[in-house]
């Protein structure tokens, strides 16, 4: 695990968009090293995602509403789900796509 530290707690205690933001740093990272074809990179930064994504689902700070919990839990599931389907089939414009979705999280604060 390349993120190891985060899984201590330090994850938990970033906001939500904070979290989106830094998941979508390693999506843009998988979508410049397709495009330059440099898949040892592409698998790298997918790796790291997928580890990030995965401190969220388990440590997300999602609210305290049950429900809502409930809820972005299964988006963050159903959206991990999308983008690991369309790194497996190197679609390009559907990993851009996401990486658009995550971009709006960076300018959060």
């Amino acid at each position: 695990m390349q993120h190891a530290s985060l899984e201590n707690g330090r994850w938990a205690e970033l906001t939500f968009p904070q979290q989106m933001a830094n998941i979508g740093s390693e999506t843009s990272r998988v979508l410049k090293a397709l495009e330059s074809g440099k898949e040892s990179r592409a698998m790298s930064a997918f790796t790291r995602f997928q580890e990030l994504i995965d401190l969220t689902i388990r440590y997300g700070r999602q609210g305290e509403n049950l429900s809502a919990r409930s809820a972005m839990w299964e988006e963050l599931c159903r959206f991990r789900e999308l983008y690991c389907t369309a790194f497996e089939k190197r679609d390009l414009p559907e990993l851009a796509a996401a990486n658009r979705y995550l971009d709006q999280f960076a300018s959060i604060r």
